[in-house]
């Protein structure tokens, strides 16, 4: 037992930029492709992943300091310190528990697999710890590690039906073809479809309006580097920045916005190979079946309109951070929040403008699901040893991933404490999870019907 957590240990040591390409290069393999473009293929994944994750960084480093100027001029006091998905991560990994968790991944990916329940192969093991996160939730709340489990293999079986609805979409919006996402912030589009279709009833937001039409609309002033550099004043400005602060940020956000695109490339350089490889494997062995690669966000990164999101949250975070009541977390480590952009992407179909305004409608969501998992992730740092923390302090994440099913799902069972509020959650999501999956099943049935009709003719 000790071994096996001894290697799981090392094989998370590596982080997801070696720990991804090495399971994209051993996937390779079994699907039989050459021996030199698996192992192309996984350098040039790692090399992705690297560079996404070095930007993400960059910009992180580059807004925070607006953000923290922001905060001490307005001058709040908010007791629960911010301390990212980095830091929850580490805290997770520390449950005794949590090695358990790959077996069990593993095991029902590949049990539904066999049993036609799912086409998504998942590849994105890395992100494993985001069913521990909610296993300690179910864990400290109803003491039973067995629940704990029950309710993180339920997480797995969803993030593999939300990657099959979502596939058709993302090959559609990225024109990446045979990938799709596994990871659980993708959760956060279901309870957004019903917003998103609402806005959507609204005749002048029932229009394309992505990053490319916004190029049409305004040309020079929507191309990456000149909107990044337009944002970067703006923060300076409110972050009440010298000139030559400002001129820095600017350039820095027009650095980022820039290169984001650049290194989307190297995902689709590095996936088309192993997505072509895993179809032929399959239609060889299963006819027409298609085995789809499940992987993290960071593919989507050429997606100007996620960034756009991104940036738009910012100030809005902040701005519901003091004003919130009952809001206890103030928003740094998390600040830059993919975890409610991608999935504002992926509902709102890019229509930036609608994204916006859902983005600002989920706000408020994730800072009081930060403030409810501070005490246990707390408690469990401080027992685990796993992150030092002074006498008092409160830890927690405001960004974090899939929030309405993170909550709802782990404190379902406060029910027995006469406390309905996750429950009712709970089948909410569900609800809205259905009506969502359905919808994106039907696109991909009219989008199969229109080829059909077009070949004809």
């Amino acid at each position: 037992m000790e071994i096996l957590q001894n290697s799981i240990d090392f094989l998370l040591s590596l982080g997801a930029a070696i720990f991804v390409p090495i399971i994209i290069i051993i996937a390779g393999l079994i699907v039989r492709m050459k021996v030199k473009d698996a192992i192309s293929s996984g350098i040039t994944l790692g090399v992705a992943f690297s560079g996404m994750t070095m930007l993400i960084s960059y910009m992180s480093e580059a807004i925070t300091p607006a953000a923290q100027s922001m905060v001490e001029t307005i001058g709040v006091n908010l007791p629960i310190t911010d301390g990212g998905w980095t830091t929850m991560s580490t805290i997770s990994w520390s449950w005794p528990w949590a090695f358990l968790m790959f077996p069990l991944v593993i095991g029902i990916n590949v049990l539904l697999i066999i049993l036609k329940q799912t086409n998504t192969f998942n590849a994105d093991l890395w992100n494993v710890w985001g069913k521990i996160f909610t296993a300690v939730a179910v864990y400290y709340i109803t003491n039973s590690v067995a629940f704990a489990f029950v309710i993180a293999g339920i997480q797995a079986i969803f993030e593999l039906k939300s990657a099959d609805f979502h596939q058709h979409r993302i090959e559609k919006m990225t024109g990446i073809p045979g990938v799709t996402v596994t990871h659980k912030m993708v959760f956060l589009a279901a309870p957004m479809y019903p917003v998103d279709w609402l806005l959507r009833k609204i005749p002048a937001l029932n229009k394309s309006f992505n990053a490319a039409d916004l190029r049409d609309r305004i040309g020079i002033f929507a191309e990456n580097h000149i909107l990044g550099f337009i944002l970067g004043i703006v923060f300076g400005l409110l972050a009440r920045f010298d000139v030559a602060q400002t001129l820095t940020l600017a350039i820095q956000a027009a650095t980022a916005l820039t290169l984001f695109p650049v290194i989307s490339k190297y995902f689709m350089q590095a996936l088309e190979p192993i997505s072509a490889a895993v179809s032929d494997f399959m239609r060889k062995r299963f006819g027409d079946r298609q085995l789809f690669v499940g992987l993290d966000w960071p593919f989507l990164g050429g997606s100007n309109e996620i960034w756009l999101a991104v940036i738009w949250t910012v100030p809005v975070t902040l701005l519901f951070s003091f004003i919130l009541p009952g809001n206890g977390i103030l928003p740094f480590a998390g600040i830059i929040n993919i975890a409610i952009a991608v999935p504002a992407y992926f509902a709102c179909r890019g229509n930036i403008i609608r994204m916006l305004i859902t983005c600002t409608v989920f706000v408020p969501v994730f800072l009081y699901v930060g403030t409810a998992f501070a005490p246990f992730m707390t408690e469990l740092a401080n027992s685990t040893q796993a992150v030092t923390l002074n006498p008092g302090q409160l830890i927690s994440n405001s960004s974090i991933d899939g929030p309405v099913f993170t909550y709802a799902f782990s404190h379902f069972m406060k029910v027995t404490e006469g406390n309905w509020l996750p429950l009712a959650i709970m089948i909410v999501w569900i609800v809205c999870f259905v009506f969502y999956a359905r919808s994106l099943v039907k696109e991909q049935r009219e989008d199969a019907a229109a080829l059909v009709t077009a070949a004809a003719e």
